[in-house]
Formats: C-alpha cells, structure tokens, sequence
C-alpha cells in the first residue's frame, strides 16, 4: 500500500507517508465492497481558455513547458486527459469574438485561425500525456443576430429560424478542429442556458433545449458526427427539472447523451443521484467550477471545497471531472468584463513564476491516481470524513479520505485484500493505492 497526503497544519504536499505514525483514539470504520461496482470514471481535465493559452505566451518557454506538465504529465504532473473549450468567445477570452464575419449567414467565412494558440497548447498537452486529450466544446453565445437582443451579452434567446444555421456552425467547428488533429469527443447545447449575464451568454429554457437538440442531432447525423451532445451545462439545483423537461420529447431524449452540470450552488449533491435514478441510461458529466472573485493563492479551504465537491459528486454517479480556467494569472484573469477567478495554477506573470494553488494539490489525489475506465467501488463508513474507492483497469484499488474536521482520525478499513489502518490528520487529504 503506498499512503499520499496533503495536509493544512504539516504543510504536507503530495507527502508519502512512510513512517509509522501514532493513532488517536478517535476512530472510523471504512467498509468498501469491491463486488458492488457503479460508474465508469472518464478522466480529468480542465479548460483551454484563450486566456490560458495567452496567460503561457507571457512567460518563457521554459516555463511555459514546465505549466503545462504540471497538469499533463502522466507522472509528474496530474495526468489530465480531458479539456474544454469555447466554440469562440467566452467571458474568459480577451474580447468577444466569432469564427465568421458580422451577418454571415453562409458561414463562408468562417475561420478559426482566432484559436491558434489555444491549439497549440492542446496539441503540446496531448504530446506531454502521450495520448490524444479529449475536448468538450461549449458555445457562450450564438452569433449577435441570430439572437432576440442582438447581443452576445446579457442573455437573450437564439431565434428559432436559425436554428439550422447553428447548428451547420457547431459541424464546421468540430471539422475545423478535427483538421487540426484535435479530438473533440463530445459538445454541450449552451454553457449556463438559464444566465443573462454581463459576458457572452444565451437563454435556452427547457423547450428551446429540446428544440435545438434535435436540430443538432439531425444536423451531426447527417454529416456522420459521433460527438456526444450533452444538455444542461449548468448547475446541480436544476439538472433533474431540466433533464426531465428535455428528455419528455421523445426525439429530443434519443440525441441527448447526458446531462453536464456545475458547482455553483449550494452543493445540492443529491440532485446529481436524483438525475442518475431518473434516468441511469443517461451519463452525468461534471464540466465548469472554480472560486469566484479573484486568484485566493494558498487559501487552504479552496482546495477543501474541490475535494468535497468531487467526493460527493463520483458518488452520486458522475463520471468525469472538468474544471474550469488551466491557467489564470496573478489577479485572476484575464477576463474582458474583470470576472476575475482562482485557478489550481496561476501565472506570476512578471516574475515567469508556476504557482500551485491548494486546489492543484486537492485535484491530483483524484486525476494523479484514478485511471480513466476505473469503477466506482462501494465505500460506507460515517458522517464525519468524506471518502470514497475506486478499482482501477489493473485491478489495483484508490481510496481517497478528506478530512475537515480540527480532530485527527485512525481510519479502519475492511473489505479489500487485508485490513488497513491510516491516520487521517485534521484539514487533510489522503489517496491510498492498495
């Protein structure tokens, strides 16, 4: 058995823990049952904004390099398979842009040489992982005109006679980027539907949803797009109303491969298992979190926040995690409407400085350890610790314990080849590979 932590008060990092510690009196037991099996996890990974790509082009090369093995390396970094990225401008794009000229309803002009950088750290990142990275698309916002308020700002809804044309624009992007060696394997209708925000955004209500999706997936079969069509793309509190609004339509329901959702709520984990009961033919995909307003570099308790979220949300059967911003730089941007965010590594921009954040930490005792096709395995135990285990392709086992408690733990664990005892010190993280 190999034990890694992150601790707050020992300032552990990616510790192994080698020697044989003292265990206090306060114990909890942790059945898992290897037998008892759930979902197949997809991967890791996290967003290729224009921002990230422009965030590495301000340092060195060296540097530049060494940003993105931190998350790509299969073994020194977090070994990230998966990413997302806008199809053209988002909140986190240095401007509002598209891939075609104002009014060009032809899409002759459509072009997305804008996207360059963003390609090329997505092909250095697959040359680092020594494997193609897997690329979900979003779109923030159709084009202005195709819109009720003819704006990418601020909401407003695509208008139904464009529909088509939308949808043909989504194909010339995954063709465009499939040219580039680019392995786009799935998209998702609309990216926040129910926001009018002050950035690039779109109102899609349940029917507009179920609408488009079935213009889309018309539109991918016919031109022999595999790519799977997630809906939602929002937060957890409405997945469930929204999934099951969508999927009533019946030829709706036979394009939607699942639902993606977001974090930013009041950590409503149980609508994630509600949507998988629902609907457990369905796959559910985590794809956008990060704590808002601004860097907070070192903060612990945002590394705490993505180890709670992410326990809670495999074991109520999602199956991938994406976050959001790679690479951010000191202030939390760039971002052209100042929607400054933390990042898990931030670029000192004037210094060409790495810098980890505690989220980095907290991510990579999942992705570092969890192989893309591991299994969900049962885990109980009590209220008091977050956990969670997982069988791996090689047969090998990963059981992860957050502890958010001032108190360290003695953790029993029974069920896997002998028993285990570890200590789980107070404000701490362990992935255990048994």
């Amino acid at each position: 058995m190999k034990h890694i932590r992150t601790s707050k008060y020992d300032n552990e990092r990616f510790n192994i823990v080698k020697e044989k510690e003292t265990f206090p009196k306060l114990t909890m037991e942790l059945k898992i049952d290897p037998n008892k099996t759930m979902q197949s996890i997809i991967g890791f990974g996290g967003a290729f904004t224009e921002s990230s790509a422009y965030n590495l082009l301000r340092i060195s090369k060296e540097q530049r390099l060494k940003a993105i093995k931190d998350y790509f390396d299969p073994v020194d970094g977090l070994g990230y398979t998966l990413g997302r990225v806008s199809i053209h401008g988002c909140d986190f794009s240095l401007n509002s842009y598209l891939y075609i000229d104002d009014y060009d309803d032809s899409l002759n002009s459509f072009s997305i040489k804008r996207d360059q950088p963003i390609i090329d750290l997505i092909n250095d990142a697959s040359a680092i992982r020594k494997q193609d990275i897997k690329i979900l698309a979003s779109p923030w916002t159709p084009p202005f005109w195709m819109k009720d308020n003819n704006s990418p700002i601020r909401g407003g809804k695509l208008l139904p006679k464009y529909d088509q044309i939308w949808a043909d624009y989504f194909v010339k992007f995954i063709k465009a980027y499939e040219e580039k060696g680019i392995n786009v394997f799935s998209v998702t209708v609309q990216n926040e539907p129910m926001a009018a925000q002050r950035w690039d955004s779109c109102i899609f209500e349940a029917d507009d949803e179920a609408r488009f999706v079935k213009v889309l997936g018309k539109t991918f079969k016919q031109h022999d797009l595999k790519q799977n069509i997630y809906i939602w793309d929002h937060n957890r509190d409405q997945m469930l109303e929204r999934t099951k609004a969508v999927l009533k339509d019946k030829e709706a329901y036979k394009y939607v491969y699942g639902t993606a959702f977001h974090w930013y709520d009041q950590e409503e984990f149980e609508e994630v298992k509600k949507t998988h009961d629902a609907f457990p033919e369905k796959h559910l995909l985590f794809t956008e979190g990060c704590q808002e307003n601004g860097p907070h570099l070192g903060d612990y308790a945002i590394g705490e926040r993505y180890g709670r979220n992410m326990i809670n949300d495999f074991r109520n059967y999602n199956e991938g995690y994406i976050d959001w911003n790679l690479f951010l730089d000191d202030v939390g941007g760039p971002n052209h409407v100042n929607n400054l965010c933390s990042a898990p590594i931030h670029i000192k921009v004037f210094n060409e400085e790495v810098y980890r954040n505690l989220s980095y930490y907290y991510i990579g005792h999942f992705s570092k350890y969890i192989m893309p096709n591991a299994v969900q395995i049962e885990s109980k135990g009590d209220k008091d610790l977050y956990y969670i285990a997982f069988k791996n392709p090689d047969d090998s086992y990963v059981v992860i314990i957050q502890n958010e408690k001032e108190q360290d733990f003695k953790i029993n664990i029974k069920g896997l080849k002998k028993p285990i005892e570890v200590l789980s010190k107070a404000h701490s993280i362990s992935t255990l590979l048994i």
